[in-house]
C-alpha cells in the first residue's frame, strides 16, 4: 500500500508540473487576464445592475478556458509517451498500467483544476472590483464545474488511446460543447423526428456527457439560488459514475495496447 501511494503520489506530481510547463497554459493565463479586467471595469449602459450580464459573459469565458485546459491535460497524458517511447522505463519501475492510468489522471486533475480556481479568483475579483457580491450558491457553482472538468478530463484521456490527437480534440468538443447549449432540448426535439432520427437523439441523449448538467451560470449571476441538495447530490454522483465508467474503459484499452 505504501508502494502504491509513493507510486502514485509521484505520477500525479510529473502530470501536474508537466501542465504548468506548457507555454499554451500560461498564454491563456494571460488571455483570461486581459479579458476579465476590462470586464471588472466596465459598467453597461451605465447601469450597475446590468453589469450581471458581464457576469455571464465572464463565466462563459471561465467555461470555455476550463474546457480547453481539461481537453488538453487528458490529451497530453498518454500520447507524447507512446511518441517518445518514455512510458518503457515507467512501466519497468516496476509499476502497474493501472496504477500508471490512475497516478497521470490525478496530476492531470490537479492541475486542471488549479487552472479553474484561477479563472474563477479573475472572475470573482473582477465581480468585486465593480461593486458586486457573492450568493451561497457560488460554492456549488464551483464544485459542479470542477465535476465538469473531471469529466472532460476523463474523456479526453479515454479518446487520447482510441484516436489521433486532433480527432480526440475535435470529437470531445463537439460532444461537450453539443450536450453544453443543446443538450436539455434534446428529447423535446427528438419529438418531431422520423422514428429512426428519433431513436438515434434518444441514444445521443442517454449515453453522451451532459455537461448542461453542470452549469450554474444563470443562477450565479441572477440571484436564482442554488439547487436542491439533493438534486446536487445526484449531479456529483452522475460525475464520479462517468468518470469511473470512462478511465474503467481506458484501462482497458491500456492493458490491451501492445507496448
Amino acid at each position: 500500500m505504501k508502494t502504491f501511494a509513493l507510486q502514485v503520489r509521484a505520477l500525479v506530481k510529473l502530470s501536474f508540473l508537466e501542465l504548468w510547463r506548457r507555454n499554451d497554459v500560461f498564454a491563456l493565463v494571460l488571455l483570461g487576464l486581459a479579458l476579465m479586467v476590462p470586464l471588472a471595469m466596465a459598467s453597461p449602459f451605465g447601469s450597475a445592475g446590468a453589469s450581471r450580464y458581464l457576469d455571464e459573459v465572464a463565466l462563459l469565458l471561465v467555461w470555455g478556458f476550463s474546457l480547453f485546459v481539461s481537453l488538453g491535460a487528458g490529451q497530453r497524458l498518454f500520447a507524447p509517451e507512446f511518441e517518445a517511447r518514455t512510458i518503457y522505463p515507467l512501466l519497468a519501475k516496476p509499476i502497474s498500467r493501472g496504477r500508471l492510468l490512475v497516478g497521470k489522471y490525478v496530476g492531470a486533475l490537479a492541475a486542471s483544476w488549479s487552472a479553474l480556481a484561477f479563472f474563477y479568483v479573475l472572475f470573482a475579483a473582477s465581480v468585486l472590483l465593480r461593486g458586486g457580491s457573492f450568493s451561497s450558491e457560488l460554492c456549488q457553482a464551483v464544485a459542479l464545474h470542477f465535476a465538469f472538468a473531471a469529466l472532460a478530463v476523463a474523456l479526453s484521456l479515454l479518446g487520447s488511446l482510441v484516436m489521433s490527437a486532433s480527432a480526440n480534440y475535435a470529437l470531445c468538443s463537439i460532444a461537450l460543447i453539443g450536450m453544453f447549449f443543446f443538450g436539455r432540448n434534446l428529447p423535446e426535439y427528438s419529438e418531431g423526428l422520423p422514428a429512426a432520427l428519433s431513436w438515434l437523439v434518444k441514444a445521443v441523449y442517454a449515453f453522451a456527457p451532459h455537461a448542461e448538467f453542470f452549469d450554474m451560470r444563470q443562477r450565479l449571476v441572477h440571484g436564482w439560488g442554488g439547487v436542491d441538495g439533493l438534486v446536487f447530490a445526484v449531479v456529483m454522483l452522475y460525475a464520479f459514475a462517468y468518470v469511473t465508467a470512462l478511465l474503467s474503459l481506458a484501462a482497458l484499452v491500456l492493458r490491451r495496447r501492445r507496448l
